[in-house]
């Protein structure tokens, strides 16, 4: 195998990851049962591999753990792409670059200090990793499946019997008071490589999403797009990367300025720091702009907006929802691979299930409008 081939394999494979794990395993398991979690920990680990969104939104955990360790070094691994977002160290947390097909970030983790305890807000099979890196004590939601991927948790604690958004849910994972409510000054904007920013005013129509599913009306975008212009702001085009079609299906002449797929992740937060106003599907973005501290309008068509709005941690956010929480077919019960929780109602089907996203179809221009104009007008007063 020629070096290039093999530098590939182990950048796209899980196989190493795998073997590495697997070695730690049988050099720390057998330990684990003479352990004892130190009280309090000196070192904290939060291990996961979430979207953008997911992770901007742990922020309401971290600020929880810092509030009831406040000596302790806590470090959250998270994916490639993310880590910039948290270059200044919001509540004093370093992060560090975690992705299961690259063996590089691994051995990352595992040239950090043994955890005391690791967290694992998401899926439970990373506490074969977290056992691996010698942790103390693992804490994770119960209800993971198949059971084997809890065999290796300390501590399985239960979601919430009631409705409540993910940011808040992920902060039970910790005893104590809830955190207090997020201020943008809690978060620091990372440094970012020059781009040409737009003048101000200006509005962000973020396109693009995770899945097509939730995907709105080209149409409808550019309604929105020409009213806020009428208003006197400027309107730009924001898409990720590979989404240029998206802003030409919108607008096909090029009326207004567009910058899908330019920038990286701290251009983005610097482009959504300096907006007037953010609209957005539920993705990514929408919740960075809760980060930002920037007002947003998100859209909701197989999403929900109870589990993904702000919630109690977010809840000084300038935020706005458009959604139709009773859609017929928005039933789906599972949550991070959790069926059990009966409170959940969203829309989890791929597009081979749901050939034509209806949830975000009936999502009209007028209640977009609406919902910019109630909170515009709130800003206001």
């Amino acid at each position: 195998m020629k070096l290039p081939s093999l530098e590939r394999w182990l950048n796209r494979s899980r196989v190493p990851g795998r073997l590495l794990t697997l070695a730690g395993l049988i050099l720390r398991l057998p330990l684990r049962p003479f352990r004892r979690q130190n009280a309090p920990p000196k070192t904290i680990l939060v291990l996961h591999h979430l979207l953008l969104g997911d992770t901007v939104m742990l922020a309401g955990l971290l600020s929880k753990l810092r509030q009831r360790y406040p000596n302790s070094a806590i470090h959250m691994a998270a994916p490639t792409a993310s880590v910039a977002l948290f270059s200044a160290r919001p509540y004093d947390v370093e992060v560090h670059p975690f992705n299961p097909r690259q063996l590089s970030t691994l051995l990352g983790l595992f040239r950090l200090r043994r955890p005391d305890l690791v967290i694992i807000p998401a899926e439970n099979r990373y506490s074969l990793l977290a056992a691996a890196l010698g942790a103390r004590h693992i804490v994770a939601f119960e209800g993971d499946h198949p059971a084997w991927k809890n065999w290796l948790v300390d501590e399985l604690r239960p979601y919430p019997g009631t409705p409540m958004a993910w940011p808040d849910m992920a902060a039970l994972l910790v005893d104590g008071p809830p955190p207090p409510p997020f201020a943008s000054s809690d978060w620091p904007q990372p440094a970012f490589r020059p781009y040409a920013r737009p003048a101000k005013p200006y509005c962000v129509l973020h396109l693009g999403a995770s899945s097509p599913l939730r995907l709105w009306s080209p149409s409808r975008w550019k309604d929105i797009a020409d009213w806020l212009h009428d208003q006197g702001y400027g309107v730009i085009w924001s898409t990720g990367p590979g989404e240029d079609k998206l802003v030409a299906a919108c607008d096909p002449a090029a009326d207004y300025p567009s910058l899908a797929g330019q920038l990286d992740l701290c251009q983005l937060w610097d482009l959504l720091t300096n907006a007037a106003l953010v609209v957005s599907p539920d993705t990514g973005v929408a919740h960075l702009a809760k980060a930002c501290g920037t007002p947003s309008v998100t859209l909701f068509g197989p999403g929900s907006a109870e589990i993904y709005g702000p919630g109690e941690f977010w809840k000084n956010h300038p935020y706005r929802f458009v959604s139709i929480p009773d859609f017929p077919c928005r039933d789906g019960r599972m949550l991070f691979e959790r069926t059990s929780v009966s409170w959940v109602r969203h829309c989890a089907k791929p597009p081979s299930e749901c050939p034509s996203a209806r949830c975000m179809h009936a999502l009209t221009s007028d209640m977009v409008r609406t919902a910019i104009n109630s909170l515009l007008s709130q800003l206001k007063h």
